[in-house]
């Protein structure tokens, strides 16, 4: 019993610290939640999102599993006017009805222990819902409302300030429209001439409270800007709230400042359903200001041309009415031409009980096939007046596209094996005009025609032919005037794309109505295509909407056509640093994992890095299958604002791909190298940044780096070998010269200074060196010199001597020999060539004996000079730098061992001082002088590594 006790009192202390991790962890799908700015009513336990409302076992993991003592809940929680969710756990154990038998069990996944026989529903379990999403969705599919001063609510304030009381918002007028899908609620807004963008959001129940707000993006994207519609969602609503939008009880408030507030309830209207024009009146010029201040109206408007053209008009309003009048008031309502000024109808309403806040009137009424293409193309407008005293009360707005955020997309594939795709979307813009666009990819027909059908009938009609506009498988453009034949088939689904090639292929789809927000307010989607070019039998293809908002999260709306077995499990990947050059870095982040042909989601936590290469439009997105691989994929960018960017003042950073230039071309003739974070093109020679001693080039998109290796350049009386800052070898100057160099250093190592430019690189006067040749590098067989006087480069090759033997018995010494030789003999010694000359004690051991005797007495084989007796030492010579003294050879028994002279510190400090003064170093100390050199960079490069890192830390 104790022990059972000890286990609770366990399980309920790590619920609790699970639930404090939970508020501190961030989800699975959104990795930096709590960086939002206004979080939704949630809980978040461990890393799953709870929905406010809902009720779970504690899952506390390996190795206490689920307890199912332990019921956990999200409730909500009132912190001043905004509602927050919390979890709440407790232990119902005690709360377990006592058994009736003597021998009660307790079944798999229960807390509560039941007599044999019995059923009855264990106490803990949650309760489930009273209908299905389906249902769900379909009771909640349209709501609208108006709001205008006489509609806002005094909504509770936070800071009671004397310009609380009043709203400077009173004669702005709105109208929203709402959706709702997938336990998203979608909405849109209309707003008059005069009235300015919002720059808040806000759902609130009767009393006031906050249940939800969202910041407005000032600026607006693409689609918003072209329609002047205000876009959004509220993700993953509530269970509870739903409940309050399904009985009507939820309001909007749009908020311009702390003193400027509108406030709408959101209604069902059956006319929403069937939609297609939309207006927002407001009072007109000349009204009485004192009984219209604060009205409006919006109109719900739709058309017919079946057998005979009609349209119907529901109209939501206020302040039509005077102070005397109190119920059965008529009123005018009357559809006219705008630039013409004719009434094409008048009819009248009548409103039994006027109401302040909202009334509702109806029209019907028949029109000719002329009115009906003048109302598609934004010509004509409603006017609603009083009856009594028009000039007094008035509204009047234009007709225009219905207030819905809402465009039209498709698919193109093939009903045959293709590798061909491509995609077609549309929208209406605020002028009415139907702006397109159209992307076709493997088409084997460079000149396809492109046209617009009404799939609706028996019949395919062709509606609009949009092949003048296609150029390199790219249509964008607009219809102007699009009329009640085209505006019909886009409505209700049925308006297809066709792309017929002159060979036969074709590629169609059919235009789906899509809501706007977030990823689909941008300037066009991105094709997804297989990696292979290879024909396929379901014609698969994918289309992504992607953009980043203001809180520097990417949403993404994915749709794939051609899946074969929509049950795959897929996987959406971003790569911000794509694999596009041997050696480069790749940068690859596993977004969602998802089933079917629908995903929408988003992910926070990017880092400013990753953002700039996604605005600099070198990442990919990919489908991925675990089993095949990469399935579909395509480059992807989208703006990013500029309070997401990171500042750099240059581009040697990390995101180096993003900064340094644009994705090189894959094909192997023209591909790009990386190296020391920086892309560079096929053919092109650089300096090592690490090593200024070192030149490297691409080929075939492999970097190569040699050491540049100096020449032997003797020097005349009264110069001395001096190496100059930012240079690799050095050159004979006087000293006097050299005090000059010291004094003005950058006048030595600009291009303003006296020397040579060869292939991009700069050489002093006088300087000597091996050309650079790519990609078989340094040509150590010709020397190149700067002239003193001329400035002139001269790369004289190497001279090589006559040969005393057979030229088909001369060979290398190994392939960077310039110079071929004789095979050693036993009666002479071969004429070397001049970088290869024996030693002449050498010489006169090698007529003595012959090679074979030397070898088989313990001597040494060696490329140049050899062999070498048992016990001789000799200092190597190379053919592009004549004898290394600073490394002595030994053989000993067949063995060859090399050693590089040891310079102690005391003598490189004795070195380092002779050079400041410029007194002249002796040959013996040459080798020590370039160690002690190269010794000095390292010391200097180490120290201010860890100056650096200590400025890191600090920072």
């Amino acid at each position: 019993m104790m022990h059972n006790r000890l286990l609770l009192a366990l399980a309920a202390l790590l619920v609790l610290l699970l639930i404090g991790e939970a508020r501190r962890v961030a989800p699975l799908l959104e990795d930096d939640l709590a960086r939002r700015p206004h979080r939704p009513a949630e809980c978040m336990f461990g890393k799953q999102i709870r929905e406010l409302g809902s009720t779970w076992y504690a899952d506390l993991g390996p190795p206490f599993g689920v307890m199912y003592c332990i019921k956990c809940e999200c409730i909500p929680v009132q912190k001043k006017r905004r509602i927050v969710a919390r979890v709440q756990c407790r232990n119902i154990k005690n709360e377990c009805p006592k058994p009736t038998c003597e021998e009660p069990v307790l079944l798999p996944g229960r807390c509560c222990k039941t007599c044999p026989g019995d059923y009855s529903p264990d106490i803990a379990q949650d309760v489930p819902p009273q209908i299905s999403p389906e249902e769900e969705e379909r009771s909640l599919k349209h709501f609208a409302t108006l709001l205008t001063g006489k509609t806002s609510l005094p909504l509770r304030r936070d800071d009671l300030t004397p310009s609380s009381t009043l709203n400077d918002a009173y004669n702005y007028v709105a109208t929203g429209r709402f959706n709702f899908q997938r336990k998203n609620l979608y909405y849109s807004f209309y707003l008059s001439n005069s009235t300015p963008r919002p720059r808040s959001l806000q759902f609130v129940d009767m009393s006031g409270s906050i249940l939800e707000e969202q910041t407005i993006n000032p600026i607006g994207g693409v689609y918003q800007n072209a329609t002047g519609k205000l876009c959004g969602v509220w993700r993953r609503v509530p269970r509870d709230y739903r409940k309050l939008l399904r009985e009507e009880r939820l309001h909007v408030a749009l908020i311009w400042g702390p003193s400027a507030t509108l406030t709408g309830q959101l209604s069902r209207y059956r006319s929403l359903a069937t939609e297609q024009f939309s207006a927002l009146l407001e009072p007109t010029i000349g009204t009485d200001r004192s009984l219209m201040s604060g009205a409006g109206a919006t109109a719900i408007i739709s058309a017919s041309t079946a057998s005979a053209p009609s349209i119907h008009v529901l109209l939501v309003f206020n302040g039509m009415f005077f102070p005397s009048e109190i119920s059965d008031v008529p009123l005018t309502v009357q559809l006219e031409h705008l630039e013409k000024r004719y009434v094409i109808f008048r009819e009248d309403i009548i409103v039994g009980k006027p109401s302040i806040e909202r009334n509702i009137g109806e029209v019907r009424s028949a029109l000719s096939g002329a009115d009906l293409r003048l109302l598609a193309r934004g010509k004509l407008g409603i006017t609603v007046s009083s009856r009594s005293d028009p000039q007094a009360l008035s509204l009047h707005g234009a007709v225009g596209p219905r207030a819905t955020c809402d465009l039209y997309q498709t698919l193109l594939s093939s009903e045959a094996p293709s590798s061909a795709s491509g995609l077609a979307w549309a929208f209406l813009d605020r002028g009415g005009a139907l702006r397109y666009g159209v992307q076709l990819v493997g088409l084997e027909d460079g000149n396809p025609i492109l046209t617009l059908v009404d799939d609706g009938g028996k019949r395919r009609t062709e509606i609009e032919d949009l092949t003048p506009a296609l150029l390199a498988g790219l249509a964008n453009g607009s219809i102007e005037r699009p009329g009640p034949r085209l505006l019909e088939p886009l409505f209700s689904g049925e308006l297809g794309v066709v792309a017929a090639s002159h060979l036969g292929s074709v590629l169609r789809g059919r235009l789906i109505q899509k809501p706007v927000a977030d990823a689909r307010d941008t300037s066009a989607p991105i094709l997804l295509r297989r990696p292979d070019t290879e024909p396929v039998a379901s014609g698969m293809a994918g289309l992504v909407w992607a953009s980043v908002d203001l809180d520097c999260t990417l949403h993404y709306e994915l749709e794939i056509t051609g899946l074969a077995d929509g049950e795959r499990t897929l996987q959406l990947h971003l790569e911000t640093m794509p694999l596009i050059a041997q050696g480069a870095p790749v940068a690859r982040r596993l977004l969602e994992e998802f089933t079917g042909t629908v995903l929408e989601g988003s992910v926070t936590g990017l880092s400013p890095v990753e953002l700039y290469r996604i605005e600099s439009g070198i990442s990919y997105l990919e489908v991925r299958d675990k089993a095949l691989g990469a399935v579909l994929k395509a480059p992807f960018k989208t703006r990013t604002p500029l309070s997401c960017l990171p500042h750099y003042a240059d581009n040697d950073v990390a995101s180096v791909v993003a900064y340094n230039m644009q994705p090189p071309r894959s094909d192997v003739e023209n591909s790009a190298c990386f190296h020391e974070t920086r892309f560079y093109e096929e053919g092109t020679q650089w300096t090592a940044k690490s090593d200024v001693c070192t030149m490297c080039h691409c080929h075939r998109g492999l970097t190569s780096c040699d050491t540049v290796p100096c020449p032997v350049t003797p020097c005349a009386y009264g110069q001395i070998m001096k190496t100059m800052p930012g240079h690799c070898c050095p050159v004979c100057t006087t000293v006097s010269i050299l005090n000059e160099t010291q004094s003005n250093v950058t006048a030595t190592t600009t291009p303003g200074s006296r020397g040579c430019m060869l292939a991009g690189q700069y050489h002093l006067a006088g300087a000597a060196w091996h050309p650079y040749v790519p990609p078989a590098g340094f040509d150590t067989c010709a020397v190149c010199t700067c002239d003193v006087v001329t400035l002139e480069v001269k790369c004289p090759r190497v001279q090589c001597p006559p040969l005393d033997c057979d030229e088909k018995m001369a060979f290398r010494p190994d392939k960077k020999a310039c110079c071929r030789q004789c095979p050693p003999v036993s009666k002479s010694v071969a004429t070397p060539s001049t970088g290869d000359m024996l030693p002449r004690d050498q010489a006169t051991v090698s007529t003595r004996r012959t090679a074979d005797e030397i070898l088989a007495g313990g001597g040494c084989k060696y490329p140049v000079g050899g062999p070498f007796e048992n016990g001789k030492e000799w200092h190597p010579r190379i053919h592009s730098h004549g004898e290394m003294k600073c490394v002595k050879c030994k053989c000993k028994d067949g063995e060859v061992k090399c050693d590089r002279k040891r310079c102690p510190r005391a003598l490189c400090n004795t070195i380092a001082r002779q050079k400041k003064q410029g007194s002249h170093i002796s040959d013996i100390d040459d080798c020590c002088s370039v160690q002690c050199k190269r010794a000095r960079r390292h010391h200097r490069l180490h120290h201010h590594q860890k100056r650096t890192s200590r400025r890191e830390l600090r920072n």
